[in-house]
């Protein structure tokens, strides 16, 4: 390592003599004195003193080494051994020799670099004082450097073992093991041999970090230190705020908790008002009644003196029965007057007592006016004094003035049969009065022990209650049992014994066996007040226990009772009972088998959510929630998606992790089915056969994520980096304006939750949707109200800026592609959603294109660019190697899919006229296959203004292809639209194509028709039938035997159809059966299977004996075909199974009575036909139309 050194010449030198003093400095600054000396001693061996000048200098120093102390370390015992003073003499010898040699190499490099400072102060002459300033600049600088990397503070741990090892590196390659191996023992602390890989740990790290730090600037080492020592203050602001945003959240729980309880209390003290206000009115019209009642008795009272007065003079005063009224009575003791005479006695003791009534009576007036001003301005509760002829109670009224003085009256209670006339009531009734508690003062004259004793009559009349209550309860009609309820309650809440109140919850509980609705409301509003009000303990071990001991009941309507229960009694339980016991129950009610327990057990845990204390129970209520809107009844994944969802978005706050398990669900539902075909390189190999379940979990899913859109969104705006324009306004759509996705293409400011639309969900979505055949419409529908959503929430420019590029590409059609206001980064990921190969282009047309044409260019705004892009695929790209060129049948299929859609249907049929009235025969021909595609979704007014016109300008072609390929355009309307004037005109252009003669247009035409006879009118079979007849009556030409072959097939076929249909006699007999002769004469052309099943048609309709249920069966299947054959002529299962039902299966048309077994033989013909096809192993795919 050294020689090296020294061949590099003195440059060489003098980087490894800063580098060594670098080592030094760094030993004696960390205090590794044992490595140092041993450095010292290799230095001095080699013979570098120069280098080792302030080692020595350091452990000369006598204050920090005394010498006897060096002596006592450094003493060892006399003597040596003579062969290692030879070695080490021979060593010294060879040492010697390469210094000199070294001295020699040392002094050529001085003299040739002297040569070239000699050449260069004669080209500069300047030099010396541009080094001297230079020289002066350096050392200037890095006295500054110095400086400034001296305020760094101590070494950090992590910065220690860098230079350590960095150190350690340095003395093995610089040969001094020693020293290395003293390092690494004075390092105890540290393992040095193993260097942590990180950006310090390099080959050569001493060199590196030295040439780094000459190359390195003040500048960059100072923005450097800077930048990390603000990386750490943004670490402490961090973790600050965090904390900031803890307690904030938890206040906010606090407050939130606050504004509960005073909503309760406001919601209660409105309720109390409104109680207050219905009893003052009640006592103004009690007040009123009493008025009306005192002026009876004043009157009455009067004419009774009146009458006593009259009879003093002639009646003896009768003793006995005179001291009726007893002011020591209570106030509810009544005064009977009979209307004999004998009753009427008495004198002055009883004059006195009704004189001093009359005076009372007068003075209650005033005594009621004062109450009814006390009533009116008192807010306290009332007490009822009632006068009755029941209860015996004294009663007194304090008035207004202030004497205090406390009447005591007696009851005024008139039986109505005395002075019928003068007593408004006409009977015993009572007479009560409200006060309030502070204006009343009672005495009680007779008992006054009777208030010590009323708690104790109180438990004694509880029990009596509690007692009787469930024996009266079976006996109560059921529509009047709630009105037991506060007598169930109270005694349930007073009663003192456990027993007790559990048999009266289990009474409340099943207060009706199965409760209704409405029922089942009451019930729980009961059990909620009675949790108010004997709190959480007795609510948990009394309430929640006879209600969840029915989660098994046999009985839905009591289980759905154990549902709401848990939604509206958990919030007067402890919070840690919420989470656990509680959500358990609502567990196991998921589980139901009934659909409305299951349906009222997601209500109920969406209402249960922010009552939980915390998120410890997030995940198995996110499993729940999926289990829930994945289940197979539609009102509990309405629910869920309505209710629980949007419950668990707020109460978790965690909708990345929602979205992301929801995808992984959506693609896995569709991946986890087997594929169409399993050949490989074929397009069917990428598809899936979606079972019932899979296709109805997608589905759901799919409307679970078009429920999250809202947040979603919302997200996406509040985490929006960019200020909005002004100018854009302030809706929502403006957060993704063109000038906001400007901003948003410079990849300056992270927006994760915009990303994930189109870098995460949309891709998805397209995944799904090259998984889906072009069978599955209704969930292509679901995807595309999806986009058609997101792209009306997030505004035209998202769409056509970002939606659209995105599709265009998965489409293939990337020269269409626009990624302007894409990030860099982002538009790597959407570039890879384009199609690698031939099978995956072709996959984007028929999967991708439909959703691109309704979902994205069907937007209510994008209706012109729509047409213009439709016109390109149809029409404009018709030279090779186009975008269209190669796909046009997966292309019609996409324009099929968007005509589902009714509004599209403009824009499609402009585009058809455009094709229809081209000079090119290729663009006819795609427009004769996209008439027949579209005809299943039209309405009757399309196909007459329309369809119809544009087939007959195609059928009148002079290009036989274009003409041809009508046809079977015109087959398609007749199978749906049964209209007469449709019928007519096909049947026009029929005759036409028929008159033309050639063998391609007759198969054609009878293909065509046949395919329509069992869902079109009889007139078009009829007609049909008349051109089989004429054609099969002439006698083919030409020796072609497979023509001949192919014209018999089709006229088989065609039979087949029509004899599965209910026809008339007539036609049997005049075209059928002729028909069928006629195919019969040439044999060579008939396929074996065919010739059999003509025999058995023939035979079964010229007077078989199989009734007719399989023809009607035929008929309302549409199956053109029989298979009677198949069974053997004989099939008595067939005879007897159709005559069974013969009478209710379809009404058989008038015509004679021998005919109508020969119409009862269709299903025997089903069979035949199909089974026919099964045995010549023939596909039915080769006859249609490719």
């Amino acid at each position: 390592m050294e020689s090296a050194g020294g061949c590099g010449g003195a440059g060489a030198e003098e980087r490894w003599a800063s580098l060594c003093n670098c080592v030094v400095n760094f030993l004696l600054e960390e205090r590794y004195h044992l490595t140092a000396l041993e450095l010292l001693q290799e230095l001095q061996e080699d013979g570098r003193h120069a280098h080792a000048l302030r080692l020595r200098s350091f452990f000369s120093d006598p204050a920090l080494f005394p010498p006897d102390l060096v002596a006592r370390a450094s003493s060892a015992p006399p003597g040596a051994d003579p062969q290692s003073l030879l070695e080490e003499k021979i060593a010294a010898e060879e040492k010697l020799a390469l210094t000199d040699y070294d001295l020699r190499l040392a002094r050529e490099d001085l003299s040739r670099l002297k040569l070239e400072l000699q050449k260069q102060k004669e080209s500069y002459p300047d030099g010396s004082n541009a080094t001297d300033a230079s020289t002066h600049e350096g050392s200037s600088q890095h006295d500054k450097r110095d400086a400034k990397i001296s305020t760094l503070g101590p070494l950090k741990d992590n910065e220690r073992k860098d230079l350590n090892c960095a150190v350690k590196e340095y003395l093995l390659l610089a040969g001094y093991r020693l020293a290395a191996m003293t390092f690494i023992e004075e390092v105890p602390d540290q393992d040095l041999d193993v260097w942590i890989n990180s950006s310090a740990c390099v080959p050569d790290a001493l060199r590196r970090y030295y040439y780094q730090y000459l190359s390195s600037t003040t500048e960059a080492a100072e923005e450097k230190i800077s930048i990390l020592r603000e990386n750490e203050t943004l670490l402490k602001d961090n973790e600050r705020l965090s904390a900031e945003k803890d307690s904030l959240v938890k206040s906010w729980e606090v407050a939130n908790s606050q504004i509960a309880a005073l909503r309760k209390s406001l919601e209660a003290a409105h309720k109390d008002i409104k109680e207050k206000e219905k009893m003052v009115q009640d006592l103004k019209q009690s007040l009123d009644v009493q008025r009306k009642e005192l002026n009876d008795c004043r009157a009455e009272i009067t004419s009774l003196k009146m009458h006593i007065e009259g009879t003093r003079s002639s009646k003896q005063l009768s003793a006995g029965d005179t001291d009726g009224f007893n002011p020591a009575n209570s106030m509810g003791e009544t005064v009977v007057m009979s209307s004999e005479h004998d009753n009427l006695k008495g004198s002055e003791s009883i004059t006195s007592k009704l004189a001093s009534e009359v005076s009372l009576a007068e003075g209650t007036k005033k005594d009621h006016e004062s109450m009814v001003s006390s009533v009116e301005g008192s807010p306290g509760p009332e007490a009822a004094v009632s006068c009755s002829t029941a209860e015996n109670s004294g009663y007194g009224t304090s008035g207004e003035d202030k004497s205090g003085t406390n009447i005591c009256l007696e009851d005024l209670s008139v039986n109505g049969n005395l002075h019928g006339a003068g007593n408004s009531q006409g009977g015993s009734d009572s007479i009560s009065v409200y006060l309030p508690e502070d204006k009343v003062h009672t005495e009680k004259v007779e008992s006054p022990c009777k208030v010590k004793s009323s708690d104790k009559m109180a438990l004694e009349t509880i029990k009596i209650v509690s007692d009787a209550l469930p024996k009266i309860v079976p006996y109560v009609l059921i529509n009047h049992r709630e009105e037991l309820l506060p007598l169930i309650m109270c005694a349930i809440e007073k009663h003192p014994d456990s027993d007790v109140r559990d048999s009266l919850t289990h009474t409340l509980f099943n207060l009706i066996k199965r409760p209704d609705g409405q029922q089942r409301r009451i019930i729980m509003d009961a059990c909620v007040e009675l949790a108010k009000s004997v709190g959480e303990m007795r609510t948990e071990t009394e309430l929640l226990p006879q209600c969840w001991e029915q989660i098994n009941h046999q009985y839905e309507e009591r289980r759905l009772l154990v549902a709401q229960s848990c939604g509206e009694l958990a919030i007067y339980v402890r919070p840690e009972i919420r989470d656990s016991l509680i959500l358990s129950i609502v567990q196991q009610l998921v589980e139901d088998s009934a659909t409305v327990v299951r349906e009222a057990a997601t209500h109920n845990l969406a209402l249960l959510l922010p009552l939980f204390p915390n998120l410890d129970k997030y995940y198995k209520v996110e499993e729940l929630m999926f289990q829930l809107v994945c289940d197979p009844s539609g009102a509990v994944v309405n629910v869920a998606l309505k209710e629980l969802v949007p419950a668990i978005v707020r109460w978790g706050d965690k909708l990345d992790q929602i979205l992301r398990v929801l995808l992984t669900h959506i693609l896995a539902s569709a991946q986890r089915c087997p594929p169409i075909s399993g050949v490989e390189g074929a397009i069917d190999s990428h598809l899936r056969v979606l079972r019932e379940q899979e296709r109805w979990n997608i589905d759901v899913l799919l409307r679970m994520l078009t429920e999250l859109l809202p947040f979603i969104h919302q997200t996406a705006i509040d985490t929006c980096p960019f200020a909005v324009d002004p100018s854009t306004g302030s809706t929502p759509e403006s957060h993704f304006s063109e000038s906001c996705l400007k901003l948003y293409a410079t990849g300056d400011a992270e927006w994760s939750a915009f990303e994930w639309m189109h870098t995460e969900c949309l891709p998805d979505l397209i995944k799904l949707a090259c998984l889906l055949p072009s069978k599955e419409d209704n969930l292509r529908t679901v995807i595309r109200k999806y986009l058609l959503d997101v792209s009306g929430r997030y505004g035209i420019d998202y769409l056509e800026r970002i939606m659209l590029p995105v599709f265009l590409v998965a489409a293939g059609d990337i020269d269409s592609s626009d990624f302007t206001y894409f990030p860099l980064a982002t538009q790597s990921r959407v570039r890879g959603l384009r199609p690698k190969t031939s099978i995956a282009e072709k996959l984007g047309i028929v999967c991708v294109l439909p959703l691109l044409l309704s979902g994205i260019l069907g937007s209510p705004s994008r209706r012109q660019q729509l047409e213009e892009y439709l016109r390109k695929l149809l029409i404009q790209n018709t030279k090779d190697g186009s975008f269209s060129m190669h796909h046009t049948a997966e292309i019609i299929d996409a324009v099929r899919f968007l005509c589902i859609f009714e509004e599209h249907h403009v824009a499609v049929f402009n585009i058809v006229w455009e094709m229809v009235v081209s000079s090119d025969a290729n663009l006819k021909t795609n427009a004769a296959a996209l008439l027949k595609a579209l005809v299943p979704y039209i309405s009757m007014k399309v196909a007459s203004t329309h369809v119809l016109p544009a087939l007959v300008t195609l059928g009148s072609d002079q290009n036989l292809t274009v003409k041809y390929a009508s046809i079977e355009a015109f087959g398609a309307v007749a199978q749906h639209f049964k209209n007469d004037m449709v019928v007519d005109k096909i049947r026009i252009q029929m005759d036409a194509f028929l008159d033309d003669g050639s063998h391609e247009a007759t198969v054609s035409v009878i293909r065509a028709l046949a395919v329509a006879v069992p869902h079109t009118t009889d007139r078009l079979r009829e007609y049909l039938l008349t051109k089989i007849f004429k054609l099969t009556s002439v006698p083919p030409t030409g020796n072609d035997i497979e023509r001949r072959r192919e014209r018999a097939n089709v006229f088989c076929e065609a039979i087949r159809a029509v004899d599965a249909t209910d026809l008339p006699a007539t036609s049997v007999r005049d075209l059928l059966l002729p028909s069928i002769q006629n195919l019969l004469k040439d044999l060579d052309a008939l396929d074996p299977a065919h010739k059999e099943a003509l025999e058995v048609i023939a035979r079964e309709r010229s007077g078989g004996t199989l009734e007719s249920l399989g023809k009607v069966m035929g008929a309302h299947l549409g199956i053109a075909s029989s298979m009677s054959g198949f069974f053997g002529e004989s099939s008595l299962l067939g005879k007897k199974e159709s005559g069974e039902q013969h009478d209710t299966a379809a009404a058989t048309p008038p015509q004679p009575v021998p005919q109508t077994p020969q119409e009862n033989t269709r299903f025997g013909r089903i069979m035949l036909g199909g089974f026919g096809d099964m045995l010549r192993g023939k596909a039915k795919g080769t006859d249609e139309p490719s």
